[in-house]
Formats: structure tokens, sequence, C-alpha cells
């Protein structure tokens, strides 16, 4: 079983930053792929960056260039630096862990960005 802890949200102004941290725990495989999906109010949950074991990243159209997704292996987490922050990112973030045993996700950190 894999547990996933993420940390980091809050309430910001328009154009400030965050930083989203996820730690992972339980059977983790050496292969496998980590990201952050978001919900916002009323819509659905949809990917904002992923990156695998190797370090291959993948962002939504939406975020390139001001969001920056990273990961320490040895310490099973990924994080997620969030910049130039709009209003439209307000949005529950979910960290997930994807491996051919199956997924996990963590419980959600909100972030709020205030116009």
């Amino acid at each position: 079983q894999v547990q996933l802890v993420e940390s980091g949200g809050g309430l910001v102004q328009a154009g400030e930053s965050l930083t989203l941290s996820c730690a992972a725990s339980g059977r983790i495989l050496s292969i496998n792929s980590m990201g952050w999906y978001r919900q916002a109010p009323g819509k659905q949950r949809v990917l904002v960056a992923t990156i695998t074991n190797e370090g291959t990243t993948n962002y939504a159209d939406s975020v390139k260039g001001r969001f920056t997704i990273s990961r320490d292996n040895g310490k099973n987490s990924v994080y997620l630096q969030l910049n130039s922050l709009k209003p439209e990112d307000t949005a529950v973030y979910y960290c997930a862990l994807q491996q051919v045993i199956g997924n996990a996700w963590g419980q959600g950190t909100q972030v709020t960005v205030s116009s």
C-alpha cells in the first residue's frame, strides 16, 4: 500500500509563488511516474504536470513556463514550483503516483489565488 502526503498549499495573490511538496511511502517501485493534478470547483480533475523516475517531464499547456515539477528519487518525493500564479490556478492540487502495481493519490491541498 502506498501513501502520499502533500503540503504547501495556501492563499496567495496573483503573481505570487508557491511550492507544493509530496512525499510517498510504502511499496514504491524504482520505475514510476509521479505528478500533480488539480480540480477546480465544479470541474473535472486534470493533469498539471508529471515526471518519470528518469526525469522526463510533461506539462499542461496552461502551466508551461510558469510551473516546474521536480523529484527526489531518494526521498520518494515530488515537488511543484508554481510561479506567476493566476486566479484560474485556484484548485485542489492532488499528488499522484503511477506504477505497474497500481496508482495512488494524495488527499489534496488547496491553492487559492486572489486577484
